[in-house]
């Protein structure tokens, strides 16, 4: 012991070597601090167990951050971050350095740092149960049940082969580390796995259902298998005589966590919970319940991390609860608590000891063999079922995805003395193995093959009010909804020309985000009453958008949530939008309507967002500045319905056009009002354009018979009128633009983007311009300072040869015989944006189609 009764900073430890980990003894009373001191003489606060244990958290979560930052932009996940972790303080590492010893992780309080790290852990295991949908296993679809279970049968016994493999650890095992070690190896962590899935997107890919679907089986089997680990053995590894009783008592539970206990959770908040508000009183009953159940399971004779995990199943999937708690628990358990349980992973885990009872080239081989045994098995089974080659690895090598639930189960093991520390060492490495080369290994090896979709109706001009008209509306937030809804309703849904339209609800992709919700849900959902309906924001959206068809039989809409980083977030878009065939896409502006009538700061992401699927879209695209559509009044104090006075600004050019015919299809309702406004250059304003004139001269012959036909087919129609307006530039065009709205109030404009296209009539407006995804007219109209109430309508005409030439700037590559600038002010386009995406978008045949038809009408 240390020579000074009073100086506990430096206690000294009998330590002793064994293949399970160190024996430590120590005296108690250095458990607590020494109260006797003279001067500054034993005055160190370190003495005790609670600045230890500050001292303890901070380290953990600033390891964790750093290595987490550091491999985040290798697209590694994780669970990554968390082994590393946890090994940097292993033995092997840092946990033999003095300092770390004495100073930040001494053995004395060990069991401190434990008991935190495992009440982190049932907590996390809650969340773990609370965040999987049992109800995405289909189990009348036998190809995901196959390959889950066809991965166990094999992963199974051949782990036991590696584990009993001469030269792999100390030779004397037993069967219960057998059992251990094999469930390790089998288990596929399913959120960790729907992460995977997002982050390559996957998630909408048949092989990506089919392998979450399977991911759950086998999530499921692995926590049978591990209960009947926890119930076969005690906590000295030996055979557990009573091992039926405890079998025993944990069904009964399982029963009554079904049968009682999930009925009853429903049944206290459908009568406790209204208007969608949850109390505190709620959350605490939650939480109080996750420790409970994990008592009685601990009394049954297995783990507490059961109770918990059933307690998390148990909760109704569909309450706001849900949304609660995960709000409330995940920041903090994963941000503060969790790493401790890295760390305790790591503090047991020794490499020097391990190697010197595992032969290297031995456990390359179980190494090897681990991760080959599931894509051979997965490989084998998926031909077997007629799946292409390329999905059958894909599988297999997303099958070897683990987490948490991973290092659970050896954790488990080595509590009960079942693992040893070079057999826990080594099955941790190999889990570290693994997880390294999943993600990366999908990324490079397996692009997916995008059903490409041969559809001409891209543009809303081409429609014309004869056909289905499909719009993708995409919302962030629940205020975009009401403006998108209102401009969708007044766009004449008729049944000559029905509306199809496809709400998105677009979420990003965090750190927070479960794995359920990671799941697109495009199935159509039914018309209903939509009061005893949950009021979670995903949900209001839905019903909202879902409202409108409730009383029009022209109208169909399917609700859609996406969650997606927000970097790669107009993949999900574009790709969504050719699957479904649109030819619209309707996105909000990202700056919103403040209480003082003024356009807020916005999301600078949401801008990006609206760039770039500006720039990859496969047919036209809208962006909605609204000031308030909601909030005009649809009948007027004597019963009459109030005209929406809609005008339509055409400079020319293609958006011009497009934007005209949307317009266009807005007449024929007896609410809408419509002026079409044509600025036409000056002999002046000619004059001094140069080549802007020429080209304004070589679209104008195409503008003219647009601006004819619609003139001819409108000219009996009371509720449209056509001017045009003679101006000489810029500012001609704003003034006369003011003009108009000081004699008329007008609801909406629409307007055309004008991408790629100058015109002498918007001459010196390009340099005040401070969205360029709005336009020139476009940025003008929504600033604040020009009009306080109207709602800006801007939209940009499909163009394959402008959306080539995005392309070709995000890969870095030219495209042949277009020398025309790519992006508008420039888009943010990241890694995600790149080749294999960009490639699966683009067909030469469909290419070459559009550009024929494009030039063809300038012919």
């Amino acid at each position: 012991m240390s020579s000074d009764p009073f100086n506990t900073t430096e206690p000294k430890y009998e330590i002793e070597e064994s293949r399970f980990g160190k024996i430590v003894c120590y005296d108690q009373q250095l458990l607590f601090e020494k109260r006797e001191q003279k001067g500054w003489e034993s005055g160190s606060t370190l003495a005790s167990s609670l600045p230890f244990f500050i001292t303890q958290l901070f380290v953990a979560n600033l390891s964790y951050r750093i290595i987490y930052y550091i491999t985040r932009p290798l697209y590694l996940p994780p669970f990554v971050a968390q082994i590393l972790c946890g090994l940097l303080f292993s033995p092997s590492v840092l946990g033999n350095v003095d300092i770390v010893i004495q100073h930040i992780f001494p053995y004395r309080f060990t069991m401190v740092l434990e008991t935190f790290a495992n009440l982190a852990l049932v907590y996390n295991i809650f969340l773990l149960g609370l965040g999987m949908d049992l109800r995405m296993v289909k189990i009348t679809e036998f190809k995901p049940v196959i390959i889950a279970f066809a991965g166990l049968f094999v992963a199974l016994p051949v782990g036991a082969a590696l584990y009993y493999l001469r030269g792999n650890g100390h030779p004397d095992k037993i069967i219960a580390g057998c059992v251990f070690w094999s469930v390790s190896l089998a288990c596929t962590n399913f959120p960790d796995l729907a992460r995977i899935l997002a982050d390559l997107k996957l998630l909408r890919s048949d092989m990506g259902r089919t392998a979450m679907c399977a991911a759950i089986i086998t999530d499921l089997c692995t926590w049978v298998l591990l209960v009947f680990g926890f119930a076969s053995f005690t906590k000295a590894g030996s055979w557990n005589i009573r091992m039926p009783y405890v079998m025993f008592a944990t069904g009964i539970f399982v029963v009554f966590c079904i049968f009682v206990l999930r009925p009853g959770i429903k049944w206290i908040f459908s009568k406790t919970v209204k208007a969608g508000h949850v109390g505190d009183t709620h959350v605490w009953f939650v939480l109080g319940g996750v420790v409970l159940c994990g008592l009685i399971t601990d009394a049954c004779g297995v783990h507490s991390i059961t109770g918990a995990f059933l307690f998390g199943l148990s909760i109704p999937h569909d309450h706001i609860i849900r949304n609660m708690i995960e709000e409330k628990l995940h920041d903090f358990l994963a941000g503060i608590l969790m790493p401790l349980f890295y760390i305790i992973c790591g503090l047991r885990a020794d490499i020097s000891f391990m190697l010197q009872y595992t032969d290297k080239f031995i456990m390359a081989f179980v190494i090897c063999s681990s991760f080959l045994v599931k894509i051979v098995t997965t490989v084998i089974v998926s031909l077997f079922m007629r799946m292409p080659m390329r999905d059958a690895f894909a599988m297999g090598a997303l099958m070897n995805t683990k987490g948490t639930l991973s290092l659970v189960v050896l954790n488990a093991g080595r509590d009960t003395k079942a693992l040893d520390s070079p057999m826990y060492t080594h099955m941790t490495i190999a889990l570290l193995v693994m997880s390294l080369v999943v993600e990366p290994l999908l990324a490079v090896t397996y692009k997916p093959k995008r059903k490409l979709a041969h559809y001409k109706h891209r543009t809303v001009q081409k429609i014309k009010g004869e056909t289905e008209f499909r719009v993708l509306a995409c919302v962030h937030i629940l205020p975009n909804v009401s403006g998108i809804a209102n401009l969708l309703q007044v766009s004449n849904p008729t049944k000559q020309s029905p509306l199809n339209v496809f709400a998105i609800h677009l979420v990003e992709l965090t750190g927070r985000t479960t794995a359920s919700l990671l799941i697109m849900n495009d199935e159509c959902k039914p018309k209903a009453n939509f009061s005893d309906r949950v009021r979670a924001d995903s949900d209001q959206i839905a019903e909202n958008f879902e409202a409108m068809e409730v009383n029009n039989d022209a109208m169909m809409v399917q609700t859609i949530t996406a969650v997606s980083p927000y970097t790669t977030m107009h993949e999900d878009i574009c790709a969504l939008a050719e699957d479904k065939r649109v030819c619209f896409i309707i996105l909000p502006y990202h700056k919103h309507l403040t209480p003082d009538g003024r356009m807020g700061e916005g999301n600078s992401s949401h801008a990006d967002i609206n760039q770039n699927v500006l720039n990859h879209a496969p047919c036209s695209v809208g962006i909605l500045v609204d000031r308030g559509m909601a909030m005009v009044r649809s009948e007027s104090f004597r019963g009459e319905a109030v005209k929406r006075e809609v005008a339509m600004l055409f400079v020319g050019g293609p958006d011009d056009r497009e934007a005209l015919s949307y317009a266009w299809r807005m007449v024929g309702q007896h609410v809408i009002k419509l002026i079409v406004v044509r600025f036409v250059p000056g002999r002046e304003a000619l004059l001094s354009s140069g080549k802007v004139a020429a080209e304004y001269e070589r679209e104008k012959q195409v503008d003219d018979e647009c601006i004819y036909e619609f003139n001819f087919k409108t000219m009996n129609d009371s509720s449209v009128k056509y001017i045009e307006k003679v101006v000489n530039d810029g500012q001609d065009t704003i003034s006369t633009i003011r003009d108009m709205e000081d004699n008329n109030s007008y609801d909406l404009y629409v307007v055309g983007r004008g991408y790629n296209s100058d015109s002498p009539v918007t001459a010196g407006l390009n340099d005040w311009s401070s969205s360029p995804e709005l336009g020139t007219i476009g940025d003008t109209l929504a600033s604040s300072n020009f009009t306080m109430h109207a709602s800006v309508l801007v939209i940009q005409q499909y163009s394959a040869v402008n959306r080539q030439a995005a392309a070709a700037a995000a890969t870095g590559t030219t495209v042949p015989g277009n020398n025309q600038e790519s992006v508008d002010g420039g888009a943010k386009i990241n890694r995600d944006a790149e080749a294999p995406f960009m490639k699966s978008m683009y067909d030469d045949e469909e290419e070459d189609e559009e550009e024929e038809h494009q030039y063809g009408s300038h012919r």
